[in-house]
């Protein structure tokens, strides 16, 4: 099927009603500062910042570390079921807003476990949210617990131990925080054990980290998506292989500008990728902190990259092709996008 040319108001209406599978959302990075002040005043936590305005105004990175910082300092707030479960439904609603049909959220245990807040909390929130999506809002959802990756792989092990007793809601496990200098080498025999208990791999890498990064993640971390994955075009080897393997990169186009990845939109290498004939596909990231949901990210990369319908469908089928859903479900969804994109091709 190939779509007419659609610009304006007219493409960007198309991309707002594509049915979207979102794969790389930190559920922790959806934490808007309205709802990190309400949870902190409920909580008795005392922030850093007098007001809201204060705090988004702190939200001017240079790296992906000064990010984290502030990422840490407003999942402090996180302490009870409630929290986590107000957190992700109010994910939700913003993804049924812009026609996310499923997401795969990642969470990571050890900001929380590490402040005492116990596992059971995390999952009992976490799971409630999920499975009201699903009841009121017609989203599935998964989870993929992440490890921190400047913390040792001891901690990543613990935790692994700590998540066990509801692995029957975790669908994989990833790898995310600081990249550059803690390759993924390091969480080998972790992720062995993960996938030893039937859990799934994905792993951020070739965010700021070298193509080597990625490498790392297929070979030794067996990862199956690779988040991110920005950096794969600066290896020819390494892109003959993602396409041969047709090995999905979860893309966030508004994470990589807010981060200085890329100096502007304009220079995103989205297009580079999937002219190569990468399974790309467009992700939020960190939206309350990164400026925008998924529609947000479709329309402003369109806009700034000359993508046209196509491109959208494109995407979208490849994000439906690199979920962790059932083949009958992985049908459902690209029949109902065929459905969607058609009534704009007649």
């Amino acid at each position: 099927m190939t779509l007419p040319a659609l610009s304006g108001e007219r493409l960007h209406a198309f991309l707002r009603g594509l049915p979207k599978a979102e794969l790389h959302i930190h559920i922790e990075g959806s934490l808007e500062p309205e709802l990190i002040f309400a949870l902190a005043q409920r909580n008795g936590v005392q922030l850093a910042y007098p007001s809201v305005d204060a705090l988004r105004e702190a939200y001017a990175f240079t790296d992906l570390q000064s990010f984290l910082d502030i990422y840490y300092a407003g999942a402090s707030v996180l302490l009870k079921a409630e929290d986590f479960f107000d957190m992700a439904w109010a994910y939700f609603l913003r993804a049924k807003a812009d026609n996310v049909v499923h997401a795969e959220l990642f969470f990571d245990p050890q900001t929380h476990t590490d402040r005492g807040v116990p596992m059971a909390e995390v999952m009992a929130g976490l799971s409630r949210a999920v499975d009201r999506a699903q009841v009121e809002l017609g989203i599935s959802a998964k989870l993929i617990l992440c490890f921190l990756r400047h913390l040792s792989e001891e901690a990543a092990f613990d935790t692994l131990s700590q998540a066990e007793p509801f692995l029957d809601r975790i669908v994989g496990v990833g790898l995310d925080s600081s990249e550059v200098g803690h390759p993924p080498e390091k969480f080998a025999r972790v992720f062995a054990k993960a996938r030893e208990l039937g859990l799934r791999v994905v792993a951020h890498a070739g965010e700021e980290g070298p193509p080597s990064y990625i490498w790392g993640a297929l070979d030794v971390l067996k990862a199956e998506r690779i988040d991110h994955g920005v950096q794969s075009l600066k290896d020819p080897a390494l892109v003959a292989r993602l396409v041969k393997e047709r090995i999905p990169l979860t893309v966030c186009p508004l994470s990589n500008l807010k981060l200085c990845v890329f100096p502007s939109l304009a220079q995103h290498n989205l297009r580079d990728l999937l002219d190569a004939g990468l399974v790309a596909t467009i992700n939020s990231d960190d939206p309350a902190y990164f400026g925008g949901y998924m529609n947000q990210n479709f329309i402003d990369t369109f806009d700034a990259l000359g993508l046209d319908a196509n491109h959208a469908r494109i995407l979208a089928a490849n994000a439906f092709e690199a979920s962790f859903i059932s083949p009958a479900q992985r049908a459902t969804l690209l029949t109902q996008l065929d459905d969607y994109c058609a009534s704009f091709a007649n």
